[in-house]
């Protein structure tokens, strides 16, 4: 038997259909009362490789030179989503020739040929929205040299768009897809004529979804920093286009967007890009700083403590950002990751302990597996993740048996700043709990780490003796990883007692620790958006057992000595093949 929420997405489908459909009869627009300017960034190296033939969405290549993308068989649904979500259509613009525009409006006709009419797996309200604020946004690009009969059709598929998001904003999910439909539906009744009627509605639509999304450390459910920075760019996009229209946005709305953007400061890694956390990537280039800037906040930092349930530690030239909360749980955690207490360190403009990051693009297994604990740079019981992965949901995996309690604390060290914390995880299993503190020196060139497994009330003796016995007496083997970004070339060096890390920059830094656990350098993986497969690299890897009520080890990571303070980083980063 169907369990329920296979039931409800079923049903949101069929309605979706039939309001799609429904739509088809909506009178068309006949053009434009006024047009937002472009703000979505496109990648001219993606846009290149478009009109080459060369179909790169979701992790997936699809090479069909000559051809239409609507003759594809989408190998999954996020690249069906990609393409219905004209997301293309950016990277085509940045292109901005002749022969990029006449690619852009033969595949943007042939969508509305086949699909205009409400038929076809695009008519979703998300997909729906970002569809529309893409065809609004171009929308001079598109039409450009076009015949009436082509201008008629354009207008009349924005117009039924309009009508869907109208009538089914309410079935996007709450978060980001809903705040893209509502975007979307605000475009319209601002851009088209005839729409206006919908203009109020989105506006007091967005705004409610800001004050239930938004927190006061503005942050939202899924705590993954690069939706974080997406949902903040679209409520700029919205907010500039009523400013355009002689409007403005609600104050929920625009409180919304002064919340959210010291957030995303405490999250910019000292290179610009956003920490890698629950399904997050680094962002798009240069879109973080394009929308900070977009958004008229000034240099605006967070108040003392954690922004979205992340901590930063940032000194010179060096930042460090620490997953510092429980995770997502429910309908949040479709994406989240067993990450609790992992940090990533950058230096200057080089990644340099990082997360495997988010799986998803290179299909289910390398999903799951980057969302265990053992993908992050933290400790980890052998077999154990500190969160669980549930089954049986329809729209994915959701983490279960996940910490609860997670105290943190931020200080000044006698010569930097501190941060300690702990979480609760492995309570239940092994009757464990993880501590960490952290310390990285004002100047940036050192940071100091100490983990512990401890054993804390009588309760907890009981389980750590059982889980101890299980393995007669063997001890609970644990790891603490360290991994490291594929342009970081490691070596063991002082005879296996430390490990030299070079970076591009020219920078070294040395990692040691205290002896108490076996150190090795293993191989790991990077998993990045836009590539066909993972990245090799490498990570440090601390391996022990815990026998007792308290198990601890500390461990460093300096520049050396002869590094110098400041570097002129000149190295360019090598254009993204498509083959690696």
């Amino acid at each position: 038997m169907p369990t329920p929420n296979i039931v409800s997405a079923r049903l949101t489908r069929w309605m979706n259909r039939l309001h799609a459909r429904a739509s088809s009869l909506a009178r068309p627009a006949t053009g434009f009362v006024s047009q937002p300017e472009p703000r979505t960034i496109g990648s001219y190296a993606r846009g290149r490789q478009l009109m080459a033939g060369n179909y790169l969405f979701a992790g997936h290549l699809v090479e069909a030179p000559g051809g239409s993308p609507w003759d594809i068989t989408p190998p999954d649904a996020d690249f069906r989503n990609a393409l219905h979500g004209f997301g293309w259509l950016d990277d085509l613009a940045a292109v901005g020739d002749t022969a990029a525009r006449a690619r852009a409006q033969e595949w943007l006709w042939d969508w509305i040929a086949r699909y205009g009419d409400g038929r076809g797996p695009g008519w979703t309200p998300e997909l729906t929205g970002r569809r529309m604020i893409r065809c609004i946004h171009h929308a001079l690009f598109l039409l450009r040299g076009q015949e009436a009969d082509r201008s008629e059709a354009f207008y009349r598929v924005l117009a039924r768009q309009a009508l869907f998001l109208g009538r089914r904003w309410q079935a996007a999910a709450p978060g980001l897809p809903r705040f893209e439909a509502l975007t979307g539906l605000l475009y319209a009744g601002l851009s088209l004529q005839g729409m206006g009627r919908f203009t109020d509605p989105a506006m007091r639509a967005l705004a409610r979804e800001c004050r239930a999304q938004v927190d006061a450390q503005g942050g939202i459910p899924t705590r993954n920093p690069e939706e974080l920075l997406e949902v903040f760019t679209l409520l700029t996009w919205a907010s500039a286009a009523l400013a355009e229209d002689g409007k403005s946005a609600l104050p929920d709305h625009l409180a919304a967007i002064e919340r959210i953007a010291p957030a995303l400061r405490t999250l910019r890694h000292a290179d610009g890009g956003l920490a890698r956390f629950h399904g997050g990537g680094r962002g798009a280039e240069g879109l973080l700083d394009m929308a900070l800037t977009a958004s008229g906040t000034g240099g605006r930092r967070a108040p003392e403590g954690l922004s979205m349930g992340y901590a930063r530690l940032s000194a010179g030239r060096t930042s460090i950002i620490v997953d510092a909360a429980a995770p997502p749980t429910g309908p949040a955690s479709r994406d989240a990751h067993a990450s609790t207490l992992a940090f990533e360190l950058t230096s200057g403009r080089r990644p340099v302990i990082v997360n495997c990051g988010s799986g998803a693009a290179f299909g289910a297994e390398w999903r799951r597996a980057g969302r265990a604990t053992a993908s992050h740079s933290t400790l980890a019981l052998a077999g154990y993740s500190s969160a669980r992965l549930g089954t049986g949901h329809a729209r994915g995996e959701w983490l279960i048996d996940a910490p609860q309690g997670v105290p943190v604390e931020m200080s000044h060290a006698p010569d930097g700043i501190r941060f300690e914390g702990a979480h609760d995880g492995y309570l239940r299993t092994h009757g464990l709990t993880h501590a960490r503190t952290l310390e990285l020196t004002f100047e940036g060139r050192s940071m100091l780490g100490e983990d512990l497994l401890l054993v804390i009330d009588d309760a907890d003796k009981r389980r750590f003796d059982k889980a101890l016995d299980a393995t007669q007496l063997q001890g609970i083997a644990f790891q603490v990883r360290f991994h490291l970004h594929p342009d970081v070339e490691p070596a063991l060096d002082m005879g296996g007692a430390a490990v030299s890390m070079a970076l591009k920059s020219g920078e070294v830094w040395v990692f040691r620790h205290d002896g108490t656990l076996e150190m090795t350098l293993e191989p790991s993986v990077y998993l990045e958006k836009g590539r066909l497969r993972p990245r090799a690299t490498k990570q440090v890897v601390l391996t022990g057992r815990a026998m007792d009520y308290a198990t601890r080890t500390r461990w460093s990571l300096a520049k050396a000595h002869d590094t110098p303070i400041s570097i002129r980083d000149l190295h360019r980063d090598e254009e993204m093949d498509l083959t690696n």
